[in-house]
């Protein structure tokens, strides 16, 4: 995963609201749920919550599936995955003591 690919889902994930849309779609029994789904989950208006759904379609972190006159949406687990690796790549790089051992003596 490229730096700027991990800048634009850090920034979707930058908002409580979207961190609790994932969650809301992780917790559905089908994996599935459309966004009047999350809608009745949370406080917010239908429109605010589309808007924040948008951000983290744009961002790949989750997907739309087409189900009648709606759509579904789901994690995009390989996108998870993915991420969490180079999480773990990117905060192993900025570890002090792991430039230090890379120093020659």
């Amino acid at each position: 995963m490229r730096d700027d690919d991990i800048a634009n889902t850090m920034r979707a994930l930058g908002h409580p609201v979207r961190l609790e849309i994932l969650r809301i779609l992780a917790t559905q029994q089908q994996g599935q749920c459309c966004c009047a789904d999350v809608t009745e989950s949370l406080t917010l208006a239908q429109s605010t919550v589309s808007q924040h759904i948008k951000v983290l379609l744009d961002a790949g972190l989750i997907e739309r599936k087409p189900h009648g006159t709606r759509n579904r949406y789901c994690i995009r687990q390989d996108k998870l995955v993915e991420l969490s690796s180079a999480f773990g790549g990117l905060l192993q790089g900025l570890n002090p003591t792991a430039s230090k051992e890379a120093e020659p003596a």
